[in-house]
């Protein structure tokens, strides 16, 4: 399990967002909330009215304070809620910082100097550039990439993963992160950062929500929010003049409760908590996303790119069959294969190896401990074994073995391209096996495709995305493992640039492009790309060029990361929509109230027959507060993401939040009036 994950609340974390709620009620931290700056607003003139009644004029009777104080309380009440809010989203967020600070300790470092001589320096003065060693035991002090050495690593304090992974120089999994732990051997490593900027302060900073920003869509909601509270400010402003018209009085304490209830405070002081708790979704499934932006992009994702080897294949071709060439015997190439495969320690040797002995063939490895092995080399592209009398056994890509026959005399069997074509249009990789210069058949190596991945590839479909795959294998291997897994379209032979030119195609069509990557060639690709989740395994390029890094290093985690990205748009968008439908219901139980006296008619509005135009007031008030601490836990959790097309997904949310948002307040304040009306409030 991720350390990245915890309890949703816990009662240390409730007290401290209560402290929290408290604090944030600072005017120069409310501003930055329209809604809820006017909401406080709001209180500070009715406090001030349950001090001085008559203070903006007039006289009111003796029980108008009492109700102003009601009408404070409520107030307050509802600013803390919505602070409340915010703060509990920002708690867990704040636990999981302090366990990732617990990992960042005062760290010592041997910086080189020159020659063979290091210095002993604090990691925090550590600059990008530096070389540093790092011996079998002690804690790597910073971020950097492995210039010499291959060793063991503890990454259990950023993964939470227990197994050790290795770390070299060269290659795609050359990066190491500060705060983890060697295990074995010596490393060289260059730092790649400056002090503050390691991935560990950005997990830290990300996680806490000291550096997240509001995305493009919470900045346009905000501003579309702000614009509707400034509407109905004007709108109530008014209403004084309109009722002193029509000879009748309206109190400020009144006014500012409509005010309150007609402006969308549900959203207003969820919105926040929404866009913390839909990042801390991503963070507990342990990717670390740059930005709220990112996360809220992958719910707009409408082409997702994948690799297929390890993303959608499982990663090692295994032997699944053996397949003779020109009439020879099946058992004699079986024999042939193992002898090939017998030092070979790569899965799809020991595969080789597994089959045979399903097969009911086993060879004593012992029998053949003279024997030469010779590994798979790039050059020749073949390995096996050659036997104390000198012959060669090798199996090899089907090219280089003819090749080699042909160098050493041989002649290439009549259907040996036509049996190797069958294997690739079936999706699989051939080897060529064969003794001294002759071939003897094939060996057909499967992909397996993960299980499961054909329904995943179809919930995709069923939210509008479509799906890519990318392979370096023949277009006929690609188009039927492309067939098997469900994938909409398939690259085969594919290079870097092949993967940006497909990223910019789909941009170019006004589409939103997700793709994973580990290694220094996919960095320009995930650069390229809207989404781009780079694995943890990866190259520092890669990591820096993505806007996402996957701690678990799991490519498939590309589609769980669209899902939370949707889940967090569906989220904002179901709330957003019970908040203003809830202002239906509040508009039937206090505009009623407020003219029933100046327009008789208007009693036909009032369809609740709340009791009093008070009681009707402070019930809509009471529950325009507590509809906020009720709707945390959804906006914490999220709204359960079914798949589904857009209209589907727009009904769905109009039936559930919209129709609901309506009858739920309808209920709620009656019910609030009749207990108001039960304790005498009705007579304030």
């Amino acid at each position: 399990m991720s350390m990245m994950q915890s309890k949703t609340m816990s009662r240390e974390m409730v007290t401290h967002a209560i402290l929290e709620s408290v604090i944030k009620l600072d005017p120069r931290v409310m501003v930055k909330n329209p809604v809820m700056f006017v909401v406080e607003i709001g209180f500070l003139i009715t406090l001030l009215l349950t001090v001085d009644p008559n203070a903006f004029g007039g006289h009111y009777p003796a029980g108008q304070r009492a109700y102003n104080l009601i009408v404070t309380i409520i107030l307050l009440i509802t600013v803390i809620f919505g602070n409340f809010a915010e703060a509990i989203a920002e708690g867990r967020g704040k636990a999981q910082a302090e366990s990732l600070r617990r990992t960042k300790s005062d760290l010592m470092a041997f910086k080189w100097v020159k020659g063979d001589e290091y210095e002993n320096v604090p990691a925090s003065t550590l600059r990008k550039g530096d070389r540093i060693r790092v011996r079998a035991g002690e804690m790597i002090p910073a971020d950097g990439e492995v210039l010499e050495g291959l060793g063991s690593v503890d990454e259990s304090a950023i993964t939470g993963e227990s197994a050790p992974v290795i770390r070299g120089s060269g290659g795609d999994f050359n990066s190491v992160t500060g705060g983890t732990k060697l295990l074995s051997d010596t490393l060289m490593i260059r730092v790649t950062v400056d002090p503050g900027e390691s991935f560990l302060d950005q997990m830290i900073g990300l996680v806490e929500g000291a550096s997240r920003q509001k995305t493009p869509n919470e900045l346009a909601l905000s501003v579309l929010l702000a614009g509707l509270t400034l509407i109905f400010i004007i709108v109530v402003v008014t209403i004084e003049p309109m009722a002193r018209y029509a000879g009748r009085s309206v109190d400020v304490a009144t006014l500012i409760a409509l005010l309150v209830c007609l402006i969308p405070t549900t959203i207003g002081a969820l919105l926040s908590a929404i866009g913390i708790a839909g990042m801390d979704r991503v963070i507990r499934f342990n990717v670390i996303a740059k930005s709220g932006k990112a996360v809220e992009a992958a719910g707009d994702v409408n082409t997702l790119i994948l690799d297929k080897t390890g993303t959608i294949t499982i990663g090692n071709r295994l032997a699944s069959a053996f397949v003779p060439v020109s009439g020879g015997s099946a058992a004699e190439l079986m024999e042939i294969a193992v002898l090939s495969s017998l030092f070979d320690e790569t899965p799809e040797g020991r595969s080789v190896v597994t089959l045979a002995h399903e097969m009911n063939l086993t060879i004593d490895r012992e029998r053949y401990a003279d024997a030469e092995n010779v590994e798979f080399s790039a050059d020749t592209r073949m390995s096996g074994i050659t036997l104390s009398d000198g012959t060669r056994i090798r199996k090899g890509a089907v090219d280089a073995m003819k090749k080699y026959v042909l160098e050493q005399g041989g002649v290439i069997p009549e259907d040996l391209d036509a049996r190797t074509e069958e294997i690739a249009k079936e999706g699989g990789t051939p080897l060529a096996v064969l003794r001294g210069n002759v071939i003897y058949g094939l060996i057909y190596l499967k992909d397996i495709v993960k299980p499961g991945m054909r329904e995943r590839f179809m919930e995709l479909r069923r939210m509008g995305i479509k799906t890519v795959m990318c392979t370096g294998d023949n277009p006929l291997t690609a188009a039927t493992i492309a067939k098997e897994a469900g994938v909409d379209e398939f690259i085969a032979e594919a290079k870097p640039e092949d993967k940006m030119r497909l990223i910019r195609r789909e941009q170019e069509q006004g589409k939103l492009v997700a793709m994973s990557g580990d290694g220094t060639n996919d960095a320009p690709a995930l650069a390229q790309a809207d989404v781009g989740l780079a694995m943890n395994t990866g190259t520092s390029a890669a990591k820096e060029a993505g806007n996402m890094v996957d701690l678990d290093s799991d490519p498939t985690k590309l589609i769980e990361v669209v899902s939370i990205g949707k889940q967090l748009l569906i989220t904002r968008g179901a709330i957003t929509t019970f908040s203003i439908a809830n202002d239906v219901a509040k508009y039937f139980a206090i505009i009623p109230a407020m003219f029933v006296y100046v327009v008789p008619s208007l009693q036909a509005l009032n369809i609740m027959h709340l009791t009093t135009p008070h009681s009707a007031i402070l019930s809509a008030l009471i529950f325009n507060a507590l509809i906020i601490p009720f709707l945390i836990p959804l906006a914490m959790r999220g709204v359960k993401y079914k798949p589904m097309n857009a209209t589907q997904m727009l009904m769905r949310n109009l039936f559930v939040y919209g129709l609901g948002g309506v009858i739920v307040p309808f209920l709620g304040i009656k019910v609030i009036d009749l207990i108001i009306t039960a304790l005498g409030g009705a007579n304030i």
